[in-house]
């Protein structure tokens, strides 16, 4: 590891000086290219990191659900939390040097200290209940956590150490989506859903300020809800989602007039919604196993909540600003992206000068004087030999402490009686991982008792799960898919068995399979498909779950050696460098051409024949930026105006606006952002017109003209 950073820090040590030295000496890049790719054998990353170890960063920072996001700076120091609903340990503290790589280092709350709703017990349960929205600040050596939780008012963490310890302050009233000012010795509260509030928090945390509540943001102004609260130069400055944008107010004193724009808007880089379960609300009564539920398949052209909302900004030591949001990812939950922020006109706009209220999806990483080594935020695999748990792990509501231990080498899950997958208690999970991953771990079931139940589910409204059931003295194999009301039961000879789920989170599709020697899996039943949905208000969980069926305390399940894959993880080919390659637009499936009039044409529908008026090398410019040059000579994909159509011509010599930043949009897709006009090439499919580099961006569905579709060309 101390080589890798020292060669990491050497790669960026080198890029800074290509930077400040603006030389296009081809020395200079192409030393800066054997580094980067140096390192990029070496991260050979495992699992999804957003940076891309050559100065740039591909969105969403984590592909697993991180909603509500809030984070400060603090010197060098970058400090993030988020929602973490019914589950805990709640409120996850993460630290980052760079915006982009980010490492769990505490949790605010380990458990929930009100109501039997968040212990599973007297029939009662808190889905999508829990702790929401929270506000992380600093002030005069204490760090914050300002956080609700649902129908038990306002809760205040605090602690002289980001790692913790951190001590819980539980404040009665209800403060919904709240950010929080220290000014003058003052704590300044703003809240409120459409219409803004102001109300003044005691220095001591005692309680409110008598009096001080008033409305400083009438109804009718554009405003939402999930506010995050900033004084900048002497004015103050509010952003909050109203229907999927992302809102800015602001105003020269904190109680008003307030004026509001748009900061954010139409940015789904190319996310469309997944499937829906119908009628189910955080209010509704949680279904029984047997109920009937049904699910929707969304369109795929609607905004609805997915484009960034809910965010904010901050600064970096050097003046950049960049703004934080999130984004609703299909079954994987809520997701937190990252954006370049241009101040025009006295607003903080998401986006590059020149396509404002837009983001880039791959974009040049934020300029810090030491940026962090490429990391995950957590530990996912867990061999259960530590004295403590995996730092991905949270329990679903609060745990039984005395019903499970770590002990030899294994997790040992007490079963108690519960009604369903849903109610039993002690269940750890795991937040679902995109685009693709897959959960596999070994299950010893020999001290399971009569009714007992144990195994490995998908935890969602409808959920589906596989275990070890004992019924008498028989061990029995069981598969129960919720939404089609489906049970599968094979005969086990030995109480040890493998489970494996895989989840593409793109597709919002599962499929379950065993083994019993770990070696060979078997499909069982048919694919599970996964929804979002606003009962649990979470994406799809990995849970290892044990209770009796029967109403009773029962034995005890052994799970060891859980692992999770991420097959897309590793985006080092996403970027085809030096390749040869042929590109088709999704909207109308015609490649590009490169016509001999010199102009960039959609040609033929796809076709794989080797003409190469069709074919386009991908040359390395450095720091993710690329040139494409044709194959039949006519020259290199240029940007020759900003205006109009901002035409893509091809030049005989390389100008600068023959640089692209490739927008790695997964599975073989990409966007060209033409750093000429800070706009994405396309075009029309409808009118047949040329392509240009005039486009804000893509629709959820990649098929207005925007995205293309890659493949490598032997030569």
């Amino acid at each position: 590891m101390d080589n890798s950073k020292t060669m990491y820090l050497d790669t960026q040590a080198v890029l800074g000086w290509l930077v400040r030295s603006g030389s296009q000496n081809l020395l200079r890049i192409y030393v800066l290219t054997f580094l980067g790719l140096l390192w990029s054998l070496m991260l050979n990353a495992q699992s999804w990191t957003a940076d891309n170890g050559n100065g740039t960063y591909t969105n969403p920072l984590f592909y697993d659900e991180f909603s509500d996001p809030d984070l400060i700076r603090l010197g060098d120091d970058f400090y993030l939390t988020g929602t973490t609903m019914h589950s805990v340990p709640g409120l996850p503290v993460l630290h980052s040097k760079d915006l982009v790589n980010w490492k769990v280092i505490s949790y605010a709350m380990d458990r929930f200290q009100q109501g039997a709703e968040f212990n599973l017990t007297d029939g009662k349960e808190a889905y999508g209940q829990g702790i929401w929205a929270p506000c992380i600040r600093y002030h005069k050596g204490v760090f914050y956590i300002f956080s609700n939780i649902n129908k038990h008012g306002l809760q205040v963490f605090t602690a002289t150490n980001p790692a913790g310890p951190w001590k819980q302050h539980q404040l009665k009233r209800h403060i919904y989506d709240l950010s929080v000012l220290f000014e003058n010795d003052k704590i300044y509260v703003v809240y409120g859903v459409g219409e803004i509030k102001l109300i003044e928090l005691k220095y001591d945390l005692s309680g409110f300020v008598e009096g001080s509540d008033r409305v400083i943001i009438p109804k009718g102004n554009a405003m939402g809800e999930g506010n995050h609260l900033y004084k900048i130069n002497g004015k103050y400055y509010i952003t909050n989602a109203d229907n999927g944008r992302l809102q800015c107010a602001r105003a020269t004193n904190i109680i008003g007039p307030y004026e509001t724009t748009v900061v954010s808007a139409k940015e789904t880089m190319g996310t469309s919604l997944g499937w829906f379960t119908q009628n189910m609300w955080l209010d509704s009564a949680l279904p029984a196993a047997d109920a009937k539920l049904s699910m929707v398949q969304q369109s795929d052209q609607l905004f609805a909540s997915v484009p960034m909302h809910q965010g904010g900004i901050v600064d970096l030591p050097n003046g950049e600003w960049w703004g934080f949001s999130m984004m609703d990812f299909r079954s994987v939950g809520r997701t937190t992206f990252l954006s370049p922020v241009t101040w025009k006109g006295g607003w903080p706009f998401y986006g590059i000068e020149g396509n404002l209220g837009r983001s880039p999806r791959t974009w040049f990483k934020p300029n810090v004087t030491k940026p962090d080594l490429p990391q995950v935020p957590y530990q996912r695999n867990d061999n259960f030999d530590a004295p403590q748990l995996a730092s991905a792990w949270q329990w679903n509501h609060n745990p039984v402490d005395r019903k499970w231990q770590l002990k030899g080498g294994s997790l040992r899950l007490h079963t108690l009686p519960a009604k369903d997958f849903l109610l039993a208690r002690n269940t750890l999970t795991q937040r679902g991982v995109g685009p693709e991953s897959e959960a596999t771990v070994e299950l010893n079931g020999q001290h399971l008792k009569d009714g007992d139940l144990a195994g490995l589910g998908l935890m969602n409204i409808p959920y589906a799960w596989m275990g070890i059931i004992r019924e008498g003295n028989k061990l029995i194999f069981r598969m129960f898919d919720q939404y089609q009301q489906k049970t599968i039961d094979k005969p086990l000879k030995s109480p040890r068995i493998y489970l494996r789920a895989f989840g593409n989170f793109d597709k919002d599709i599962a499929q379950l399979s065993y083994s019993t020697d770990g070696k060979t899996f078997e499909n069982v039943g048919d694919s599970i498909r996964m929804p979002y949905q606003l009962k649990t208000f979470q994406g799809t969980r990995y849970a290892l779950f044990a209770y009796n069926t029967k109403g009773k305390e029962g034995g005890y399940a052994e799970f060891d050696h859980f692992k999770l894959t991420e097959p897309l993880a590793d985006r080092s080919k996403n970027l085809p460098l030096g390749k040869v390659i042929t590109l088709t637009n999704l909207a109308d499936r015609r490649q590009l051409w490169a016509n001999p009039h010199g102009m960039l044409c959609p040609g033929r529908v796809y076709n794989d024949d080797l003409d190469v008026a069709y074919q386009f090398r991908v040359l390395d410019r450095g720091q993710g930026k690329v040139a494409l040059q044709a194959l039949n000579g006519t020259g290199f994909l240029t940007i020759t105006s900003l205006g109009l159509s901002a035409d893509v011509r091809l030049m005989k010599d390389e100008t600068p606006g023959s640089l692209f930043m490739w927008q790695d949009m997964l599975r073989g897709q990409c966007m060209l952002l033409s750093l000429k006009t800070n706009r994405f090439v396309g075009l029309d499919p409808k009118t047949g017109e040329l392509y240009g580099a005039d486009w804000p961006g893509t629709s959820p569905n990649r098929k207005d003209g925007t995205v293309f579709s890659w493949q490598l060309v032997t030569e």
